[in-house]
């Protein structure tokens, strides 16, 4: 195994200008006989893979940024960078490349991409002039400098000359001096060609400057110098805000003083790209892009640096979950933990996991179930962020941990259960709160994402606990708010209200079509769990109550979630809602409703259309059995007068197809006495079997000849009709004592088949829909108070 000198991570940039993590290895310098040079080798230390295999080229532009990171383009739009455990790695192979370019190790850059045009312009400059000659850094040379900087922007070459000049020549912070001699006499003309001096050397984009610029001891001068824009009237007071209003907090004293001077200085640095400097053009976008690579290799370092502190960590949550920690306290960790998330979403895939593993490890979920339960408003926020952080990490790290749950506390302390309750209680008016944690509960009952290959038995498990435990929770509100009002018949016949107990207030309607709106999900995705529970609970006779809501967004919510449930055309469910009469509700919001030409009416006719279309025979008979005088003056569409035909048409096939049962089953009858009556001429007991023994074979063939033929003229029938056309029971052999001993000796048209067309001539398919007819004929009509008026 390479040491750790060597030890280096690769990183390519991608099209939206980040970083993208390749792997962790170990690099080298070598000949390689392949590509004819020397060249980078990276081999992953975890299998010993090949990571890179890159060779220096004489012409490519290779550049040292930050002690430990060597990056370069090997092809348009083709970044590479090599991340270094330790600078003397970084050193070694920085030295290999100049020495293969023949080019000074002491330069943190060896060339600049130059374009055909810019070449030629190079050649014809002497080899003397190796330098930007830079004026002298006095107040009265100012505007010569400006000019030069802003000059130089557009050329490649004297942009990378340009900043040679400025290091070497320690000019960075001879200009910074100048600075504070100008703000010490109020000098605002030279303090405004500083502004654009400092912004030109930002824009050279050259990390090794941006070292200088943004150490300990110069980078409040640089930002400084930033707030004396010319275009500005009076200057911004960025360092007030760096130095007294903004303050670093350390929840947990960090004992490490190069990770305390990292954040501060990635805090400033991220705060004059994001607020100081203007937002670049489309021809400057490029111009930042080593600050961002800055910013980013900054944050990764901090993350890492944190994460391998375990007794910082530990510490944070143990303070965390205390139960002696004051408030104030608890809210600055818990805003602590959010921003070192939000650091992390820096890191790429396989450090991100490892990042989220050892929060998990030290117990972050255990800490936001205590957390997200108490009444600061604030640490609700902060942990609810953390817990999104948590669920689109990883939701099966989630569901596995609220599994274990159930042994060792109260449903109602359980992490999904606080999660319901902090939605339902969510103070906002708007709810923006309870709409994130909706998608979260989403994204976690959804069974897309449940991880079928390593566990097959999350799916099934999880919503198992979920419908156990946590549904109850969930369907609370809308069970309270939708409670059957004892007093509603006594309601005037034709009111516009069925249940007044059905809400108004906005929030509570907004609450409640967020809970159905999650409801509608699991109609979509969990077949048995939520059938059995809408069965159990009655719950869409329940969903149905909104349909009287004042708010029209709810009511459509309701018609939604009846549409899906409808929209899967499951016989289960079918037989749930005409049993309940469960259409009733949707046809008398219809008729209020009116001629309003609105979403509302749209919706409910396109429910009764794709119910037409998709020919739901058993709704469209209910439908148009109790509700067809109501709907039949809707002519603006012709949904209901399709409906109508729907049922008429199917009723003419049952009639034809009951006509068909009965005259095949009297062609039968007639065949079959035929065939007993040619028994019945032979009176001798022995002769008769004889006769059976030398002419079984033709009688036995005539009779399937007649069933044969039968059968065929039934051929259109269903089973029923088949069954129909089996022969009679023993009425036909009752004539004489012959005819019986002959059923005996011929036992082939067995009783069997017998029983069989008995069933089918006797039960028809309307015989049960007209005893249903009688029936309600003797009872009394059931009241439709919109329906009948």
């Amino acid at each position: 195994m390479s040491d750790t000198r060597r030890r280096v991570k690769v990183y390519t940039l991608n099209e939206d200008r980040q970083w993208d993590d390749r792997g962790t290895g170990h690099v080298s310098s070598t000949f390689v006989e392949r590509l004819r040079g020397i060249s980078l080798l990276v081999r992953a230390e975890s299998d010993g893979s090949l990571l890179l295999e890159s060779k220096i080229s004489p012409n490519t532009a290779y550049q040292k940024q930050q002690d430990t990171l060597i990056v370069w383009s090997e092809a348009d739009n083709y970044d590479l960078a090599l991340s270094f455990q330790e600078k003397a790695g970084c050193d070694e192979i920085w030295e290999r490349i100049c020495q293969v370019q023949g080019r000074d190790p002491a330069l943190d850059i060896t060339q600049d991409p130059i374009d055909e045009s810019e070449e030629e312009r190079f050649e014809e400059i002497p080899e003397t002039s190796h330098l930007v000659e830079l004026p002298p850094c006095e107040q009265g040379r100012l505007e010569e400098i400006a000019d030069l900087v802003t000059s130089v922007l557009s050329s490649p070459i004297r942009r990378e000359k340009l900043a040679l000049a400025l290091m070497t020549e320690g000019y960075i912070k001879k200009l910074l001096g100048l600075f504070r001699v100008c703000e010490e006499v109020d000098n605002r003309e030279g303090l405004h060609h500083l502004y654009e001096i400092v912004r030109g050397v930002l824009f050279l984009n050259k990390a090794a400057l941006f070292e200088v610029m943004f150490s300990d001891d110069c980078i409040m001068d640089v930002v400084g110098c930033l707030e004396y824009d010319p275009a500005l009237v009076q200057p911004k007071r960025h360092r007030e805000f760096l130095t007294k209003t903004a303050k670093f907090k350390e929840v947990i004293p960090i004992t490490d003083s190069e990770l305390r001077q990292k954040i501060h200085q990635t805090y400033r640095v991220q705060y004059i790209q994001d607020i100081i400097l203007p937002t670049p053009s489309v021809f400057e976008e490029n111009f930042l892009s080593t600050l961002t690579s800055f910013i980013f290799f900054n944050k990764v370092e901090i993350v890492s640096m944190l994460q391998e502190d375990e007794k910082f960590l530990t510490e944070v949550f143990a303070q965390l979950t205390d139960d002696a920690t004051e408030d104030s306290k608890r809210r600055e960790l818990v805003n602590f933990v959010k921003e070192f998330c939000a650091f992390s979403q820096t890191l790429q895939p396989q450090n991100r996991d490892a990042f989220f593993k050892t929060l998990a490890n030290l117990g972050i979920l255990p800490a936001l179930e205590i957390v997200m339960g108490m009444d600061d408003l604030q640490v609700r926020a902060a942990a609810t962020d953390i817990f999104s952080y948590l669920v689109e990490f990883s939701p099966s790290m989630v569901r596995e941990f609220v599994m274990q749950e159930p042994q060792q506390t109260d449903d109602d302390v359980l992490l999904i259960n606080v999660v319901i309750k902090q939605m339902i209680c969510d103070s906002d008016p708007e709810l923006g709160g309870a709409v994130q944690l909706m998608g979260l509960l989403r994204t976690l009952i959804d069974p897309e994402n449940m991880l079928a290959s390593t566990n097959k038995t999350e799916k099934t498990e999880f919503l198992s606990f979920f419908y156990k435990y946590c549904m109850h929770v969930l369907t609370a509100p809308l069970l309270a708010n939708t409670a059957l009002d004892k007093n509603s018949k006594d309601l005037q016949e034709g009111s516009t209200k069925v249940n007044p107990v059905c809400p108004d207030n906005f929030q509570t309607a907004q609450l409640l079509a967020l809970i159905l709106e999650l409801l509608t999900f699991c109609v979509e995705h969990h077949t048995y769990h939520i059938k059995t529970y809408i069965m159990n609970k009655d719950l869409l006779r329940r969903v149905l109550v909104l349909m009287n809501s004042k708010h029209t967004f709810l009511a459509l919510c309701a018609l939604r979630f009846m549409r899906r449930i409808i929209g899967l055309k499951d016989e289960y469910y079918n037989r749930y809602i005409i049993k309940g009469n469960l259409f009733e509700p949707v046809i008398n919001a219809l008729l209020d409703n009116g001629t309003r030409y609105n979403l509302l009416n749209s919706a409910i006719i396109e429910l009764f259309e794709f119910i037409k279309v998709e020919d739901i025979k058993s709704l469209i008979a209910h439908i148009v059995d109790n509700f067809y005088k109501a709907l039949e003056s809707i002519e603006y569409v012709q949904t209901f007068k399709g409906l109508k035909g729907r049922y008429e048409q199917e009723k003419d096939r049952q009639s034809q197809r009951l006509n068909r049962y009965r005259r095949d089953a009297r062609s039968l009858d007639e065949d079959e006495e035929l065939w007993f009556n040619d028994d019945d001429d032979d009176d001798d007991g022995e002769a008769v079997e004889k006769r059976m023994g030398d002419d079984f074979s033709d009688s036995y063939g005539k009779y399937m000849e007649a069933k044969k033929g039968a059968a065929n003229g039934a051929n259109g029938a269903n089973n029923n009709g088949k069954a129909a056309a089996l022969p009679p029971a023993s009425p036909a052999v009752t004539p004489n004592n012959s005819s019986a001993s002959s059923v005996k000796t011929v036992p082939l048209p067995a009783t069997p088949v017998v029983k069989t067309a008995l069933v089918g001539l006797v039960d028809y398919p309307d015989d049960e829909d007209e005893e249903e007819d009688d029936e309600e004929e003797d009872q009394s009509p059931r009241k439709r108070p919109r329906l009948s008026s």
